[in-house]
């Protein structure tokens, strides 16, 4: 896929832009000055695929917590800021590689230009964060224009005081003007963009709405950061965002997974089977194709193409590899054995 050439910034040891992959990222959903459960969140996330994480600054103690954070991570700090020039700065200077600002709520912009100097000085980036909620423009625009002219305004007010290692968001709840507002950027600007839909809801409804948004950007080829919104645990939305870019085949180093969605032909329970050996690839970062299928009617035939699976049968499973029978397991072993022989050929893969 034709990935937008855009320029290139480094945030840290990472470079975020050109036609590098989509770079997986969260933000921690604890207090940033509760530093032993921050650097364990973001260790657990960074194990899962994230390449950033992100924090919020609210007080002195949080902005005191970065420097022992960024000892105790390997991924770059990007450091959420709103209204305090100073957090801003003395962020940067504790180790943060990039912070997210919204230039809106920082109007003093003497104050503003402060900031870009250390953030030259540090080498850190700046990510210029617009949400839908903090525009002051009351025209009849769509809210897409008045995000992209918002955009545009801050982006020349940098670039004038000499400062490019730039990175875009234009969010909002709503999945239409979300698109659109990528599309426009994406034709304006060079600067590589985080994509993303705001306040997106929890589980199924959060998914939904932002791979709704998402997938038509990352099929267009524009996006160089994702973070999938949920109000879950940031894991959550880690694992999320691997599965949709493994799904447009823009992230490799995941599993393809197909199970059926069973009916009155299953006699044997797959649904619990199912979701143990998926965590069971996810947590071993297992790039097989594996397949789970309630019986044999359809099963090895729908699923012939998969390095392994199971169908199931009467009480018990079929064991096949690439549509060839191996043998029988009965349902209480499936997993074990199941687990056994991925591992098999991930040694056999892997020499």
């Amino acid at each position: 896929m034709k990935r937008d050439e855009t320029r290139k910034i480094q945030i840290g040891d990472i470079t975020l832009g050109g036609s590098n992959e989509v770079l997986i990222q969260s933000m921690c959903d604890i207090k940033t000055s509760h530093v032993d459960k921050v650097i364990k969140e973001i260790n657990e996330c960074s194990a899962l695929g994230a390449k950033l994480m992100r924090v919020s600054i609210f007080d002195e103690d949080d902005l005191k917590a970065i420097k022992e954070i960024v000892k105790n991570i390997s991924i770059p700090l990007i450091c959420d800021i709103h209204y305090n020039y100073s957090y801003a700065t003395q962020a940067i200077i504790n180790g943060a590689k990039k912070i997210r600002i919204n230039p809106g709520n920082m109007p003093n912009l003497n104050k503003l230009i402060e900031v870009i100097e250390v953030a030259k000085k540090y080498n850190a980036a700046i990510r210029i964060g617009l949400n839908e909620g903090s525009l002051n423009d009351y025209s009849n625009l769509p809210i897409s224009d008045k995000l992209v002219n918002k955009a545009l305004e801050y982006i020349n007010f940098f670039e004038e005081n000499k400062f490019y290692n730039l990175v875009i968001s234009l969010k909002t709840t709503d999945t239409i003007e979300t698109i659109n507002s990528y599309r426009k950027i994406s034709n304006l600007t060079t600067y590589p963009l985080h994509i993303g839909l705001t306040e997106s809801g929890f589980d199924e409804i959060g998914i939904i709405r932002s791979v709704s948004a998402l997938a038509p950007l990352l099929l267009e080829g524009i996006g160089n950061t994702i973070r999938i919104s949920l109000t879950n645990d940031p894991k959550k939305e880690v694992l999320t965002a691997k599965r949709l870019l493994h799904d447009l085949n823009l992230y490799e180093n995941y599993p393809t997974f197909i199970s059926c969605p069973t009916c009155g032909r299953s006699e044997v329970k797959i649904k619990k089977l199912a979701k143990d050996v998926l965590e069971f690839l996810e947590k071993n970062n297992i790039k097989l194709k594996v397949a789970i299928m309630g019986c044999p009617v359809n099963g090895i035939g729908e699923a012939k193409n998969a390095d392994i699976g199971i169908a199931g049968g009467k009480k018990e499973f079929i064991l096949f590899k690439k549509g060839k029978i191996i043998s029988k397991v009965s349902q209480d072993d499936a997993y074990q054995i199941l687990t056994s022989e991925i591992m098999k050929l991930v040694r056999k893969t892997s020499n």
